[in-house]
Formats: C-alpha cells, structure tokens, sequence
C-alpha cells in the first residue's frame, strides 16, 4: 500500500507539473536520473519528443536507488533505474532487475553488459578532480592525490560519500588503486581519506555539480564529464584533472526494473538511451558514449589528450559490486 501511494504521489506530481494535458501522456518512473547529473535534463526531453514516454527527474543516487528497490521489490514503484555498475551487479543479487536486451544490444561490449540484459552500460566516464580554478583564488591547479594532502587546500576539496553515493566510491578505488591498492587491499584508500579528513573535505550525498559552478566546493573527485560540461556548456572556468599517479574508469549502467508498472514505456526509453540520437546526446553531455561510433569528433577534440586519459584504467567491475559493502563498513570504521 505504501509503494502504491508513493507511485500516486509520484504522477501526481507530474501532472501538477506538466499540465492538465499531460493527464493523457505515458509515463514511466526513473530512480536516479537527475537533472543535473551528466545532462539526465536533455535525454527525458528528447525521450519525451521521441517516444512520448514522460519522465519525471529523480534525484536519488545509486545506492538509495538500491535500497528503494529492495524496499519496495513486493510492490515496484520504479520502472528504470540507472546505476553505477558495482550498484547493479548487488541489485540483480537482490533479483530486483528484470532481463530485457534493447535495440542495438550487439553493439554493446559484451564486458560491459550482463549476458541476460538484467542491466548494460550506457555511457562511461573517468574519474580525476573538477577543478573551479576562480575558486582557488590563486592557489596552483593540484596535479595528485599527494596534492591534496596539502595544507592549502584546507576547506577547498569535496568528495561524495563513499558508503552511498557510487561516484564516491569510485573516487575511493581510484585514490586506492593509484597508491598501490587493490580489490583485495583498500588499506592505502583509507590511510589516505583518514589523511584528507585534515583538510576538511565537504562530503555530501547527492551530486553537488551547482555547488562546484558556485564556489562552494574547488575541488571536487568527479567524473570528467561533469567538468567538461561546466566549462563548456556553462562557461566556468573549470579544468579536468587526471591525477599524475593515475585513476580509473568506470561505466554506468540502465536496468529493467522487475515487476515494473509502465514495462512497455520503460522498454521505449531504454531503446532510445542505446539509439543514435540518444549517445549522441550523451556524447555532448561530454560522457563517452557506449557505442563505439557514436562519438562526434568536434566533442572529442574538446578533451583533454589522449595521453593523460592513458593512467586511466578499466578494472574488474564485479569484484568491485563484490567487496563493495565490506568496504563501506571498514570506511566508516576508519575513516568517520
């Protein structure tokens, strides 16, 4: 009964929000696909134009998107999620996805969707620092993780929660895999997040895109697409960073969800994330779209060299869903 109330609350919502004459319009529910979050705004009004499937921005991020799932697997409420990919790998364990192969499933790389279709990747990105250089008032463009270790950069730099939020978490197997880490070993990411606390990192648990623009946060461990965005797009003078020691990159996934109410309009969206319209705008959104053409050579020329993308690595993406949960417990214990 709740989760139906939640629905009811959710289209309500929508039709007080669109009009009266969107009383007649399909909808479907999407669980973390915010706005401001590599341009989620763009792609539902064009999945809107293109299928006429209305979608509502949602602002959850991909481990509340977990747990709402879990929560309410007897009765969905959700129809799409989008999920950091270790989140999807724990929500198909959770047998909360449901299977479904999109068009233009065969040009997804087979490593980077499951063999089922309970999810597949739909753009990557690479972590390192957004960087707001106006915000820094004069202090150097930091180029490492030892960077930010420094004293100057005290009240600067912000990170989300690790334990929550999955860019936080790829920010923490970045840091740790660039100091001599592994899957098997976070011992150097917490020494090195205990180490940050001096700094007083801010560490929120939702996208904080609008505080970097704003100055509130200089530096922040983000993906290079939010940053690419923020220069070109809005004009800010922000950089990308990848740091000297090295990062890694990580793709984003769309499931199914199982049981989901509106399957059949959720089915039209997926199709047109995978579509040539739909990497395209991904594509500008400065996020790497997961097909491999779909890539306009006017935005890659906007990014940084290839040769800095080249301490970037791919890592083994289900040992990372795997010891997820064991390393947001040690986080908590030695780091906060």
């Amino acid at each position: 009964m709740q989760s139906l109330f939640k629905r009811i609350a959710y289209t309500g919502l929508l039709g007080l929000t669109l009009g009266a004459g969107s009383l007649q319009a399909e909808t479907a529910i999407c669980y973390n696909c915010p706005t401001e979050w590599a341009d989620w705004g763009t792609q539902l009004r064009a999945i809107e134009h293109s299928t006429g499937v209305r979608i509502p921005a949602d602002n959850k991020n991909s481990g509340q998107t977990l747990a709402q799932l879990v929560a309410e697997k007897a009765n969905p409420v959700a129809d799409i999620a989008y999920l950091g990919v270790s989140f999807a790998v724990q929500a198909d364990k959770e047998g909360v996805l449901d299977s479904y192969m999109p068009a233009n499933w065969d040009q997804i790389p087979a490593d980077l969707k499951d063999p089922y279709g309970k999810w597949f990747a739909i753009h990557s990105g690479t972590m390192g620092f957004m960087v707001n250089v106006d915000a820094l008032d004069g202090t150097p463009i930091p180029r490492s993780w030892a960077d930010l270790l420094k004293p100057e950069y005290k009240g600067l730099i912000g990170y989300l929660d690790p334990t929550s939020a999955f860019v936080g978490y790829v920010a923490a197997v970045a840091a740790n895999s660039a100091l001599g880490g592994s899957l098997d070993d976070f011992s150097p990411a917490f020494e090195y997040f205990t180490a940050l606390q001096e700094n007083d990192p801010i560490v929120p648990k939702q996208t904080s895109y609008a505080r970097v623009l704003s100055g509130e946060i200089a530096i922040m461990l983000d993906y290079d697409f939010n940053a690419y965005r923020a220069k070109y797009k809005d004009q800010a003078n922000v950089e990308f960073v990848i740091p000297e020691e090295g990062t890694v990159m990580v793709p984003y996934v769309i499931s199914l969800v199982k049981g989901a109410p509106q399957a059949e309009n959720a089915k039209k969206a997926l199709d047109f994330t995978l579509s040539d319209a739909g990497q395209e705008i991904w594509a500008r959104a400065f996020l790497r779209p997961i097909r491999a053409n779909a890539m306009p050579a006017d935005i890659k020329a906007l990014f940084i060299d290839d040769s800095e993308y080249n301490r970037a690595i791919a890592i083994d993406y289900n040992k990372m869903a795997d010891v997820q949960r064991d390393f947001a417990d040690q986080y908590l214990k030695e780091v906060r």
